[in-house]
């Protein structure tokens, strides 16, 4: 059957959803009801991770609606289309393959007369080998002394992702004695990050990764420019310190200035870059190469697992037909990602770009205006640090957020402390669970100000330990759901039209061609 591409609101799978009755959640997640759906409304992801969808507004009749809404919508026959390297990119008229850099799932794909396949593995040894050479102290600094540090320069999907898979390993690498360099990253062309990175590493030891695909990304440049100042001023030779991570034909490839160049292409949108080089030469020579190549078979795992035509047998797919639900039917604007690992700390920002900058839009892959609502805003922080700062809104504002918590059973670090009879790992558990129940059954009070009204979704995200594999598969189950949602809305997911016009403008700033208002805001500022 051939791939139709329609608007959401012309499926009569979506007009029979609308005209579902919705479920009283609070009455479904109490008692003995509560109890079988917490056991049966989960499936398993990979990895050995787990979805829990019990707190979610559904039953088995909404259930088996979305299931006919994916069927109608072909999100298994798009996937397909997707990772046999169709051009999904509309916008760009480009293949989409960011699956691929962890492993074939169909067809071997030709584009620029390579197999891409080949293309990522290639890259994925050379850096491999790069990153063994450095840690067995071949590659080293003018003194023939070892590095130390890596540092890395970029923006935007060059630096949110790398950098929450650097930080939601660096514990584990730690305990486990797979911390081979510390990381660090510059990222805001504000020149006190860059200034306070560096203040904090010792450049004499450190190695930096600059990422740029077209390799004329300003503030990346901007920022290597700050780089390569501190490193002259300080006597070293920043050829002797440098790497680039950006495309064949962009200016800083076999450029005498590095050390070396790794290279992506145009297929891999930046948000989708951290199994690329992107995330694979920072993570590699940080943890070292078998650790990266675990987190890459645990991103395939759940690619794998988001081939499964069955909705209620594919986590990613459910994930992304519940949020549209939610999104389009119950009408909630926005959903909080809350992991209860202080590992993920910077998860949630990565999917906001993630999520955000693929489904923020308002016309369809055609340009065609939509007349119905997409991707929703995403925020979230770690448990329990949220509990003490935006729960209240969550539990008794206004407006309902759907919740989507991840937690794990063991910590990292393999070790704890008892204190009043529980340990701090149980604590944090003990935390997630009844949030939960919580938001869900709330709590009739006669105070009005101590009322929680309950009714408030979530799913749960349960793995037993944070492990490479693991991360790489919970990357992967919420870019597969990102891309399942853009499907449904049948929208573009793979380009960012929307961060444009900022920076054409910023530009005429600086050139200090302005007038009105733009001139009055230069002036404010100063430039």
């Amino acid at each position: 059957m051939a791939v139709e591409w329609k608007n959401l609101d012309t499926l009569a799978s979506y007009e029979a959803l609308q005209k579902e009755s919705t479920v009283d959640l609070a009455s479904a997640m109490t008692g003995e009801s509560g109890e079988k759906r917490a056991k049966t409304y989960q499936i398993p992801m990979a990895e050995g991770l787990s979805y829990n969808y019990a707190a979610k507004c559904v039953d088995d009749r909404i259930l088996a609606a979305l299931a006919k809404l994916a069927e109608e919508a072909q999100l298994s026959e798009k996937f397909a289309a997707l990772y046999n390297g169709e051009v999904i990119n509309t916008g760009e008229k480009r293949l989409v393959l960011h699956h691929l850099c962890r492993g074939q799932l169909g067809e071997a794909v030709q584009a620029d007369g390579t197999d891409k396949r080949a293309f990522y593995v290639e890259q994925q040894e050379r850096i491999a080998a790069f990153a063994d050479r450095v840690h067995n102290g071949e590659i080293t600094n003018e003194k023939g002394e070892k590095f130390t540090e890596v540092v890395q320069i970029g923006i935007g999907g060059s630096d949110l992702g790398p950098r929450a898979m650097y930080l939601a390993l660096e514990n584990w690498a730690k305990t486990t004695g797979n911390m081979k360099m510390s990381a660090k990253f510059i990222s805001n062309v504000d020149p006190d990050d860059a200034a306070a990175v560096l203040a904090s590493c010792d450049i004499a030891h450190a190695i930096f990764i600059l990422v740029s695909k077209s390799g004329t990304t300003l503030e990346t440049l901007t920022n290597e420019s700050f780089v390569k100042d501190a490193l002259t001023k300080g006597g070293f030779d920043p050829a002797k310190h440098m790497i680039a991570v950006t495309s064949e034909t962009s200016p800083l490839a076999k450029n005498a200035g590095y050390l070396d160049a790794f290279y992506m292409d145009d297929y891999i949108g930046g948000r989708y870059s951290s199994s690329s080089a992107v995330g694979g030469a920072v993570l590699s020579l940080a943890f070292g190469p078998k650790v990266f190549a675990d987190f890459l078979c645990g991103a395939h795992e759940a690619d794998v697992t988001a081939k499964e035509t069955d909705p209620l047998k594919n986590p990613a797919m459910l994930d992304a037909l519940i949020g549209v639900y939610e999104r389009n039917i119950l009408g909630y604007g926005a959903t909080a990602v809350l992991p209860y690992s202080q590992a993920l700390s910077r998860f949630p920002a990565h999917l906001q770009q993630a999520d955000m900058e693929s489904n923020g839009k308002s016309v369809n892959r055609f340009g065609e205006p939509v007349s119905y609502v997409t991707g929703p805003v995403i925020f979230g922080e770690p448990g329990t640090n949220g509990q003490h700062s935006f729960y209240q809104l969550l539990h008794q504002g206004t407006d309902i957020v759907p919740l989507q918590f991840v937690g794990f059973r063991k910590s990292q670090i393999g070790s704890d402390v008892v204190i009043e009879n529980s340990t701090s790992q149980q604590k944090l558990c003990a935390n997630v669970a009844a949030q939960i129940v919580a938001f869900a059954c709330g709590k009739q009070d006669d105070n009005k100000n101590k009322d929680f009204k309950g009714g408030r979704p979530s799913s749960i995200i349960v793995g037993d330990q944070l492990t490479p594999a693991s991360l790489g598969a919970l990357l992967a189950h919420f870019e597969n759901k990102i891309m399942f949602q853009g499907f449904l809305w049948n929208v573009n997911s793979f380009d960012q039209e929307g961060v444009q016009l900022g920076k054409l403008l910023a530009k005429k700033v600086l050139a200090h061609d302005t007038d009105g208002a733009l001139k009055v805001y230069s002036d404010l500022l100063n430039i």
